[in-house]
């Protein structure tokens, strides 16, 4: 098999890695107190796959021959590992179906095209011989995008394009790169690195996530302040279609009708397989920059937000965590060995905000990053530490943002160790005009508690406010809650009702950044109006009348 990098199955990230709670002393007493989980308690171990009992591939021979005549022997797999590895994504529904052994539908192969003639020749195929193509980048998505319907009949191929990794071109002179879109964001920043360029796309799937992915499902980044949302990275691109392939030219603007590279981002497979993005690339900025902040309440450092987001200055990454998130990030501290400065500066400064009449209950914790030349820098940061003092918070320098850099991508390891002892969390998100920020998130957190009192669970609910445009911002959800242990998915499935059906019921969006799938279907004629869903089906149904890739996600049809 090709050396294709993917996740555990069981759960986030690789083997061998995973969340350890022995070195943070607050984290125990927090998580018995926030969802009611000793964390001494001993994990859960996982199935072996052979425990699983995974149905037997249907593929006829005839079948067999052709798809290895397409990519070849070494690149097509009908084990066991493999088809689960591909079977679902990595969202709460997903690993508890999983470690259920809840496997309706299976893919029946694996493939792995090296190139666009492989991937338009497996299209062909799958055309001719009426087969269900799935495109796979690096199995992240959380929404319900990657598992086949439980009762297709046809063959399912699951078309994985983690061979196709390769930056192509780079244009220095416009700053674009034509980029293969099975590469996972490390290897793209590494290419792009070494030539001194950068995308500056870091969404928290970032390792474990492809390019063609993030397009599929119109993927923000921490940084998408100042690069923009992968809608604005992505200029050009190329997609391999029923009758055809599409091409999408890198032009800066047109007016040439309804825009198919706005088709294209968020269709998650729908529309077909996307085999290369050309993006728009930046200069590695001389300085990069991180720093904390401390706002009195969670009201406050939501008016900062706003007004830095029609400021004079534009961060990298503006970014302010409710109360209960703070709470949340401090607990995962580690202890510290010896005399520590910056653990003395830090309790002398709680002692001094005390004095000062802070409740620190309801402080907030923000990261807020700079980029560019040293005067630039300077002058931005300038602008944002008025705006902060302004409205009560304080500066707490680099040291607590160099921290949140480094463990940025490694939360989702936190939600496999409260599975492990019978924990159920998972993410929503949202966007909405700064008008209607804060009564959503009062209503989001109202509801998700009676949800829980409705359960019976002892559950928490926290909020940060991820990315900020001119005339809103993404509130981004984290929730979780001791399950019951007889079905924890009815459990999860009221608690994530809660979330959306609040989202659209105070005026937000059903995903800001995390696409639809199966998982937020239902509530899109909400979003986008029964005749917005008129026209999505109609321009699915017009490219893929057979419904041969990835049918069922966004829309049922």
């Amino acid at each position: 098999m090709p050396a294709v990098k993917h996740m555990k199955w069981w759960g986030w990230g690789v083997e061998g890695v995973s969340f350890h709670w022995e070195d943070k002393p607050a984290f125990p007493a927090f998580v018995s107190r926030a969802v009611g989980i000793d964390v001494t308690s001993p994990p859960a171990q996982p199935m072996s796959i052979e425990q699983l009992g995974v149905p037997a591939p249907q593929v006829s021979d005839d079948v067999r021959g052709r798809l290895t005549d397409a990519v070849g022997a070494t690149n097509v797999a009908y084990d066991d590992h493999e088809r689960i590895v591909h079977t679902y994504g990595k969202s709460l529904r997903d690993l508890l179906r999983l470690r259920a052994a809840d496997l309706p539908r299976v893919p029946d192969a694996v493939v792995y095209p090296g190139s666009e003639d492989d991937v338009r020749a497996l299209l062909e195929l799958a055309l001719d011989a009426d087969l269900v193509l799935i495109p796979f980048g690096g199995g992240s998505n959380i929404a319900g995008s990657l598992h086949p319907e439980p009762d297709e009949t046809r063959t399912v191929v699951s078309l994985d394009l983690g061979r196709m990794n390769q930056v192509l071109d780079l244009d220095e002179d416009s700053g674009l790169a034509r980029v293969q879109a099975g590469i996972l964001g490390p290897d793209l920043e590494e290419q792009l690195g070494r030539r001194g360029w950068t995308m500056g796309h870091y969404p928290d799937s970032f390792t474990h996530s492809t390019l063609g992915g993030w397009v599929a499902t119109r993927s923000s980044g921490m940084q998408s302040d100042k690069y923009g949302d992968i809608a604005k990275i992505s200029r050009g691109m190329r997609v391999v279609q029923p009758g055809g392939t599409l091409v999408v030219r890198p032009l800066p603007s047109t007016s040439t009708g309804p825009n198919t590279r706005e088709m294209v981002l968020g269709s998650e497979g729908r529309l077909g397989v996307i085999t290369e993005v050309t993006v728009q690339v930046h200069r590695i900025p001389e300085n990069r920059l991180i720093t904390a902040y401390l706002f009195p309440s969670w009201e406050a450092g939501l008016a900062a937000m706003q007004e830095i987001s029609t400021s004079d200055a534009h961060p990298s990454v503006t970014r302010v965590s409710d109360s209960f998130e703070t709470q949340f990030s401090l607990s995962t501290r580690k202890e510290s060995k010896g005399f520590s400065v910056s653990s003395a500066v830090g309790n002398g400064l709680f002692k001094l905000l005390e004095r000062r009449g802070w409740d620190l209950d309801q402080a907030c914790l923000s990261f807020i990053g700079f980029e560019g030349g040293r005067a630039h820098v300077a002058h931005e940061k300038a602008i944002v530490g008025s705006i902060v003092k302004a409205h009560g918070g304080i500066g707490l320098g680099k040291g607590p943002a160099v921290l949140y850099d480094q463990k940025k991508f490694d939360t989702p390891y936190i939600r496999d160790f409260l599975l492990d002892r019978g924990g159920a969390a998972d993410v929503s998100e949202t966007a909405a005009p700064w008008s209607r920020l804060l009564p959503l998130y009062n209503a989001v957190m109202e509801n998700v508690r009676k949800v829980y009192a409705d359960l019976g669970v002892t559950g928490w609910v926290m909020c940060h406010l991820s990315h900020s445009e001119h005339s809103g911002a993404c509130l981004y959800f984290t929730f979780a809650f001791n399950h019951d242990g007889v079905d924890p998915i009815a459990q999860y499935d009221r608690v994530k009702e809660a979330l959306q059906q609040t989202f659209i019921d105070q005026g937000g969006t059903l995903s800001h950044h995390h696409a639809v799938g199966t998982e937020h279907s239902r509530w899109l004629a909400d979003d986008i109006s029964e005749q917005g869903v008129v026209m999505v089906q109609g321009v699915i149904d017009t490219v893929d009348a057979g419904r041969h890739l990835n049918p069922g996600k966004i829309t049922r049809s």
